[in-house]
């Protein structure tokens, strides 16, 4: 084909030589009139001219930019068509979703505060009660005849005060006697009526009476004191007759029944009851250390119990621990709901979301772009130019669809998809925006 064209060409530029060596030779002729033939002759090589110019300059060249275009089209066809998409930067608010088991806000057990036998049970699991109201009646036969007991130790502490009281008396007459008796005598040994040996005696009895007064005082106090202790004895033993009976500490619902009628308890060693507060529930999380920072007391919140066919309910941010667990990287925080429907129950699995606010968003990826190797996750990147860069990659939370990036990557780059075999480190593909992203 190319010696065809070669061939036409020569024969070509021999006719336009041709044609130029008859016009010179009809310009050295004298000059005449024009004639047809003359016109003839010129247009015809202009004609020739033009032909010319088309095959040997025109031609050429569309003929090389229809082969360069052919042979670009074919090199965009060899390569791989790889579908992208690009890194964006998350949103300013997310939800974080966290797992978490309800409990009651108030929970405690209830045990017997006297020995004995239980008499009567007037509540059974699932029983909402107020407070102090009897939930069970012990029988205490012991506790009654100590209560007696103690009335007759009372009645005694009371007789030995009155005794003290009398001796107490008859301690001050014979002190008057006797100061009286001295007075007499120091008078006669004056006088020198008595000696004084008997002024000395009875100046000494005198001295014993005065310090007889005070030892009865001194009895009397602790005459009084005895008595004290009696009654306060009975007074303690009166209020743990009282609690024979036994009564709920707190409005709410029994969740454990563990004694029947006839059944024996030990103060303080049996458990009769659980009793749970349940008009308000709270639920503990533990949240990653990256947000603790936007956790805040009041925050709303939004509990789902999958049991309840997908139910939501309002919470709020009660508390926090206000320090990371060293163990889990974890935040402890209660989140409480009201439950005055009592639809919820203490021990339910939820799933609690929290709206949390981000002052500086992550990069987000989709998740189909990642590729995990023994060096660690990656993702293709491709250049302006379509070049296939392979650049590791920092991963946060998985979002499902999407993960966060903490690194390896920036806003705007451009990410293959499910790369095959055929997307290798410094390959050249061709790249296509992702269907669902148009």
């Amino acid at each position: 084909m190319s010696a065809v064209n070669n061939s036409s060409e020569d024969q070509l530029r021999a006719e336009i030589q041709e044609l130029k060596r008859q016009l010179e030779e009809h310009k050295q002729k004298p000059a005449a009139a024009p004639s047809s033939g003359t016109f003839t002759v010129v247009l015809l090589v202009v004609l020739a001219l033009a032909v010319a110019g088309y095959f040997l300059g025109y031609a050429p060249r569309l003929k090389r930019e229809q082969v360069l275009a052919a042979e670009s089209r074919a090199d965009v066809q060899a390569l791989p068509v790889v579908n992208i998409e690009r890194v964006s930067r998350g949103v300013a608010q997310t939800n974080l979703v966290l797992p978490g088991t309800i409990q009651a806000v108030t929970e405690a057990p209830v045990l017997a505060r006297a020995s004995g036998y239980i008499k009567r049970r007037f509540v059974d699991i699932g029983d909402r009660v107020k407070a102090g109201q009897p939930l069970a009646e012990i029988e205490a036969p012991e506790l009654s005849l100590q209560v007696q007991q103690s009335k007759a130790a009372i009645d005694q502490a009371e007789q030995q005060v009155q005794q003290a009281e009398a001796a107490l008396v008859q301690g001050k007459a014979n002190l008057n006697l006797a100061r009286v008796t001295r007075d007499r005598y120091e008078r006669l040994a004056a006088q020198g009526v008595v000696s004084r040996q008997e002024k000395d005696t009875y100046d000494a009895q005198f001295e014993a009476q005065t310090a007889n007064v005070q030892a009865l005082e001194k009895a009397i106090g602790a005459a009084r004191s005895n008595a004290a202790a009696a009654q306060a004895n009975m007074a303690r033993l009166h209020e743990i007759e009282s609690y024979t009976t036994v009564r709920a500490p707190f409005a709410g619902v029994i969740t454990v029944r563990n004694v029947d009628t006839g059944a024996l308890v030990n103060e303080a060693n049996t458990l009769l009851f659980r009793i749970a507060q349940n008009d308000r529930l709270r639920t503990y999380l533990n949240v990653p250390q990256s947000d603790a920072d936007s956790i805040r007391v009041g925050m709303k919140s939004t509990l789902t119990v999958t049991d309840l066919n997908g139910r939501k309910f309002e919470g709020t941010v009660a508390r926090t621990a206000n320090a990371i667990d060293p163990a889990s990287r974890t935040l402890l925080v209660e989140v409480q709901v009201v439950n005055s429907a009592g639809v919820l129950l203490p021990g339910m699995y939820t799933q609690v979301d929290l709206s949390v606010p981000r002052k500086n968003p992550p990069l987000v990826i989709p998740a189909d772009t990642l590729v995990v190797r023994a060096d660690g996750p990656q993702v293709a990147v491709v250049n302006p130019e379509g070049v296939i860069h392979f650049a590791r990659v920092q991963l946060g939370r998985d979002l499902g669809e999407n993960l966060e990036a903490l690194g390896g990557v920036e806003e705007g780059d451009r990410l293959a998809v499910n790369p095959s075999d055929a997307v290798r480190e410094g390959a050249k593909v061709k790249a296509v925006e992702s269907e669902k992203k148009k």
